[in-house]
């Protein structure tokens, strides 16, 4: 009976390929990733490098899954004869010798690329939309990761359970495609992170933030620099102007840069300025948007609160990434830091790639991005890419199921090796868990 369905399966499905999503991230990209960072394999190896790229991305489209499913389900280490499986440890050593720089260097190149893809279908006014906010991760809890990335303090001396990634991402808010990202230790501040996304942002764009990055360094940079760069932020509750010009609803303002900014950078200007559009919500709550967008004819008070009303789509792009791709999981699965920057690296790669297939989709039937669902846009890519690792031909699957019943063996005789650390009681998983540590330096 198992066979009998083993013959509808290969007569029924149409066998896709890696090709389906190799057609984004060519070869070529991914060997200049590698010789970026002299990451290219010289020895015959069973996991070469530029297969190792693979296995990361992968490795994020199938989280529930452990590294040698992944390796054996979708056929990406080298056959041979002698050695038909690899090992975990090898997969690992794989891993370290390629470590997170092509990663970084293939995300930044493939992001860029794909962003500008089709982004005429997109535009608002002549303008590329794009959101900036920050989220984070949690990893193992190791010594050298606590020490790497530090964890949120609270009050009392507790230290989160779990050491965290913080990160900052600029998002194209039509596709939800990730056009760059910065991320470290947890210490550092979104500020910091969000200026090194500042200059990547193209020109000709709007860009929505979040009222926590309303610094007239960052906009100021944002503005200065490049050509057609607009930002628009909510003003915070203490934030003080001049009126130049205008009505209450809809004015021209002018507010001071603190002396603090001008000593960090003493390029910043004594004054910078502003349209202060005032907005009420749904919830009869006003809310002052500031943006540079100085065209009263061209950009009405009512295309602003739309716009920033999209900016809650990064949001929804972090849920996409958090908990469809990561499932939800307690932490990353690597246990050292550049596994982690490494891992990171390979998650927004693999996003971009889902999100990508989704915008084409969504093109060839003319309906927006975010009408088609990202899980079950998810979960076909994870159907597909299973079934090009099995059913690739009718021919495959006499062969498929030898491997199949080699790799049951196999597994038995794998012997886990020694506990290297002391048992630790965690505490139970919450929204902020927290423990009882030493509050760290």
């Amino acid at each position: 009976m198992f066979d009998d369905n083993l013959h509808f399966l290969a007569n029924h499905l149409e066998a896709p390929d890696w090709a389906r999503l190799g057609e984004h991230l060519p070869v070529e990209w991914i060997e200049q990733a590698l010789a970026s960072s002299d990451a290219l394999s010289i020895r015959h190896r069973r996991l070469p490098a530029e297969q190792v790229v693979w296995l990361m991305v992968a490795l994020a489209l199938y989280r529930h899954k452990s590294i040698g499913e992944v390796l054996d389900d979708l056929g990406l280490a080298v056959p041979t004869e002698h050695t038909p499986f690899v090992s975990k440890s090898a997969a690992a050593q794989a891993r370290q010798r390629v470590g997170p720089e092509p990663l970084k260097w293939l995300f930044d190149h493939s992001a860029a690329n794909w962003v500008a893809q089709d982004k005429r279908a997109y535009l608002f006014k002549g303008l590329q939309l794009f959101a900036m906010d920050g989220t984070t991760l949690r990893t193992h809890d190791t010594e050298k990761n606590r020490e790497h990335f530090g964890a949120q303090g609270y009050a009392g001396g507790t230290v989160a359970s779990y050491p965290q990634v913080r990160g900052v991402t600029l998002t194209a808010l039509p596709t939800h495609l990730v056009h760059s990202a910065a991320f470290g230790p947890y210490s550092t501040n979104e500020m910091l992170y969000a200026k090194q996304l500042v200059e990547a942002i193209p020109d000709e764009s709007l860009t929505v933030f979040d009222r926590g990055f309303l610094s007239a360094e960052i906009l100021c940079s944002l503005t200065a620099s490049g050509a057609e760069r607009h930002f628009l932020i909510p003003a915070k509750s203490n934030t003080k102007w001049d009126v130049l010009e205008g009505s209450e609803h809809d004015a021209f303002v002018r507010m001071r840069v603190s002396p603090q900014a001008r000593k960090k950078s003493p390029e910043l200007p004594e004054f910078w300025e502003a349209r202060a559009i005032t907005v009420v919500d749904a919830q009869a709550r006003k809310r002052v948007l500031l943006t540079s967008l100085r065209d009263r004819q061209r950009y009405k008070p009512a295309d602003i609160a739309t716009l920033y009303d999209k900016r809650w789509s990064i949001e929804t792009s972090y849920r996409e990434l958090k908990q469809t791709m990561l499932g939800m999981a307690l932490t990353l699965r690597s246990k050292t830091v550049d596994g982690v920057y490494q891992e990171i690296w390979g998650t927004l790669i693999a996003y971009n790639l889902v999100r990508l297939e989704i915008a084409k989709a969504a093109l060839a039937v003319k309906c927006e991005p975010t009408e088609v669902s990202f899980i079950r846009a998810f979960h076909l890519i994870q159907f597909e890419l299973h079934w090009a690792g099995v059913t690739r031909s009718y021919g495959k699957l006499p062969a498929s199921m030898k491997h199949l019943r080699e790799r049951l063996v196999s597994l038995l005789k794998e012997e886990r090796s020694g506990r290297k650390c002391d048992r630790a009681v965690k505490a139970t998983p919450k929204r902020y868990a927290v423990r009882k540590v030493k509050k760290l330096p």
